[in-house]
């Protein structure tokens, strides 16, 4: 296999779709709400694209018994209302830093490829701690694109997220930038330590004002259902610890 390997699935007509990047990161919140999109809109989506390449990592998945090599999915989506779309997925990211390059700048052939020149790059930012109130966070290649989105509730705050945006999401601002494209990173709050549902949801609320288009979100409620499950058992955990690393009266008591 070459170092880069684009399958031509199937050709879709799309009327000025917008990118749309959702691979695993923190929280795994731009892949949750990419994956979302798709299976909401599974009867109005399309695979266009696959993408392979030796800078994934070297391994199959298997479904039912039946093996797939690794590679990013690129779907065509033309749903009822709102923009048509080119949703961007996977299961990993590039192992090296050159190979984040080469990656990006494939995808967005693809998308110049499809009539693409907006793009929006879902991810997650992490707090460090569990948190109640989901924020998203953003950031654009252009001023003009700042207003609309803050009045969708989006935060652009000085110095955050803290290093920058790394991998695919940055480079796609980045890259895209130079090729002309309007670019957006939309950053839900998440701990950083789970698969964070709720986080999607947030992204997915303001993207899909954006975009105008509708989908429902009782599978993404259920997982974070889940997910509340789990994060109150390692709280209960945490609590159960800490009660038995304080000293009782009996342990303070000495013979001298």
């Amino acid at each position: 296999m070459d170092e880069l390997d684009i399958e031509t699935v199937a050709e879709a007509s799309l009327e000025d779709p917008v990118l749309i990047e959702g691979l695993p990161g923190v929280g795994h919140v731009g892949k949750l709400a990419a994956d979302h999109i798709l299976e909401e809109l599974a009867d109005e989506s399309t695979l266009v694209r696959r993408v392979y390449s030796q800078e994934f990592p070297p391994q199959v998945t298997v479904e039912d018994g039946v093996t797939s090599l690794t590679c990013a999915e690129i779907h065509a989506v033309t749903p009822d209302s709102g923009r048509d779309m080119l949703v961007l997925t996977g299961d990993h990211q590039a192992q090296t830093n050159a190979g984040h390059y080469v990656l990006t700048d494939a995808f967005l052939d693809i998308s110049e490829e499809f009539g693409a020149s907006e793009l929006y790059a879902l991810g997650g930012v992490p707090t460090g701690e569990l948190i109640d109130e989901y924020a998203v966070l953003g950031a654009v290649t252009d001023e003009s694109l700042l207003e609309p989105l803050e009045e969708q509730g989006v935060e652009f705050r000085e110095d955050e997220p803290a290093g920058g945006i790394v991998g695919v999401s940055g480079l796609l601002l980045g890259l895209g930038e130079q090729r002309g494209f309007d670019a957006v990173c939309l950053m839900g709050e998440t701990s950083g330590y789970l698969v964070d549902p709720k986080s999607a949801r947030a992204v997915l609320d303001v993207l899909e004002a954006r975009l105008e288009f509708e989908v429902e979100y009782d599978s993404l409620d259920d997982r974070a259902d889940e997910m509340e499950d789990v994060i109150g058992k390692i709280q209960e955990m945490e609590q159960q610890q800490q009660a038995m690393e304080v000293p009782s009266d009996d342990d303070l008591r000495y013979i001298g």
